[in-house]
């Protein structure tokens, strides 16, 4: 099974749609009646959708640490299901102070008031990745802080790369070198590459087109373009000739599966699938190199959370107080040696290169990543797009995106 930096939770209908139904009654989150702000010693509940023990443990031990030298208290609890918890809590009146908050369920809180706008009241602000500022960023507001952040890039199986002949010479840096290359190991019996069939992996070779599924400030559909068209004209090649296989044609849940297993030798995964062969494949040598870059550069695509917090909190801003202390760079470096993330601030971007040399491909990847669809209501659209790609190898990549961009007009047309 995928790790759960590449698992979508499951999507709560009943919570967000009361999340929704909520607002459009009048009952919305901006509201200000009864939210006097408490100015004593708080009592913060914080709610994480932790990846495991080493994850839980570590944000208990911040949370304990600031609140014993700020004199509040701080309960970390880690969910079960995070989206149908934050949702039903939120649509319930009753939220946690602070939470995690997926990318890509961001605009669906910000857009009906849910979320206090603090962003620019942490300490330097532009410190973080400026990628990841514009993910958490609804009409030209920096609603919250990314906590961390992964990036994709290409994983090499180094026994298979020799054994089949091949040398740091035949690394791909374009497009046409990855053809080149694969086709070199499906010549020596070898399956070259291994993606998974979704936008998230997908989706990166729309960004080195030059392409994206929506507009900068996400209220436009941008599918159906020339720059997506190719894009994945390109990867239907790539699967037609044999030179890429999805995850289930290797019988295989994931890429970082098929790899471990040695089905194929190069997989297109994030920094997570780091733990992920440690755990599940320790004998496997691999080393890891940028995506190529496509007809418009290099590009990648980043995956995050931010420190979301209520705007029903009574305690705003020891809230904030608390999230910047969990965004200071010494404490992204311990969450990073805790539990394998990578910090989204830039300051101290050379401290954890020099910690882990071996992850600069997926950090270098900031400066030319592109976060998730940015606009609220799209989660169906988006669904619908990953059963399209699913069929990529024999359908139509203009037919594909043109149904993106009828779906996501009406959704956006109605956000």
């Amino acid at each position: 099974m995928a790790p759960r930096s590449i698992r979508r939770a499951a999507v709560a209908g009943l919570a967000v749609a009361a999340l929704f139904g909520s607002a459009a009654c009048g009952s919305g989150f901006d509201d200000s009646g009864d939210e006097a702000q408490s100015s004593g010693p708080a009592k913060l509940e914080i709610l994480i959708g932790s990846s495991g023990e080493a994850e839980t443990k570590a944000v208990q031990e911040a949370a304990a640490k600031w609140a014993g030298a700020s004199g509040n208290t701080a309960t970390v609890t880690p969910a079960q299901d995070l989206t149908q918890q934050l949702g039903q809590a939120l649509a319930g009146g009753n939220p946690p102070d602070v939470f995690y908050v997926d990318a890509s369920r961001f605009a669906d809180y910000a857009s009906v008031g849910a979320l206090e706008p603090y962003g620019d009241k942490i300490s330097k602000p532009d410190d973080f990745y400026g990628s990841l500022r514009q993910t958490f960023t609804y009409d030209g507001t920096f609603y919250c802080v990314p906590k961390d952040f992964s990036t994709l890039a290409l994983q090499i199986n180094t026994d298979l790369w020799a054994k089949a002949g091949l040398t740091d010479a035949d690394i791909p840096t374009t497009w046409d070198q990855l053809t080149a290359t694969s086709r070199k190991l499906k010549a020596a019996g070898q399956v070259p590459l291994v993606v998974a069939d979704t936008r998230d992996r997908i989706g990166a070779f729309m960004v080195q087109a030059g392409g994206w599924l929506t507009s900068e400030d996400g209220k436009q559909a941008t599918g159906d373009t020339p720059e997506n068209v190719q894009a994945l004209g390109y990867v239907k090649t790539l699967l037609a000739e044999g030179l890429a296989r999805y995850p289930k044609q290797l019988d295989a849940g994931w890429g970082g599966e098929a790899f471990g297993k040695g089905k194929a030798v190069m997989t297109i995964e994030g920094n997570w699938i780091k733990g992920a062969l440690q755990n599940d494949f320790p004998n496997v040598k691999y080393k890891v190199v940028p995506l190529p870059a496509g007809p418009k550069g290099q590009g990648t695509l980043s995956f995050t959370n931010c420190w979301g917090i209520a705007a029903k909190s009574k305690h705003k801003e020891q809230a904030i107080r608390f999230v910047e202390a969990m965004t200071a760079g010494e404490q992204q470096m311990t969450f990073a040696k805790a539990f394998g993330v990578m910090p989204s601030r830039q300051s101290v971007r050379d401290q954890y290169t020099q910690q882990f040399p071996n992850d600069k491909p997926f950090i270098d990847g900031a400066e030319y990543a592109q976060g998730p669809v940015n606009a609220p209501k799209m989660d169906s659209v988006l669904k619908d797009l990953d059963t399209g790609l699913n069929t990529l190898a024999t359908g139509d990549p203009k037919a594909i995106l043109a149904r993106f961009d009828q779906n996501a007009k009406a959704a956006l047309g109605g956000s």
